[in-house]
């Protein structure tokens, strides 16, 4: 099974077409040139792949894609 990382690359990569070799856990997602409407898009995306909810505000350009990951990560594991 993929990481969470690893599905947020594959999402980033197929579907709005970030290259790759750019996507590291501590690039913003304004350095990869993705704005506020992209992450409106990508939260969309992540809720219809991964059955988890992104708010608005839970991620900016400013965030990295370590931040999503762990934004993810919490929902898919809730402490219990």
């Amino acid at each position: 099974m993929k990481s969470t990382y690893d599905r947020l690359t594959d999402i980033l990569v197929n579907q709005f077409e970030a290259r790759p070799e750019e996507i590291r856990p501590d690039i913003t997602f304004e350095e990869l040139e993705l704005d506020s409407l992209f992450l409106v898009e990508l939260g969309l995306v992540i809720r219809r792949d991964l059955n988890v909810e992104i708010g608005e505000d839970d991620a900016t350009p400013r965030s990295t894609v370590a931040d999503v990951v762990k934004l993810i990560e919490d929902q898919l594991n809730p402490a219990s």
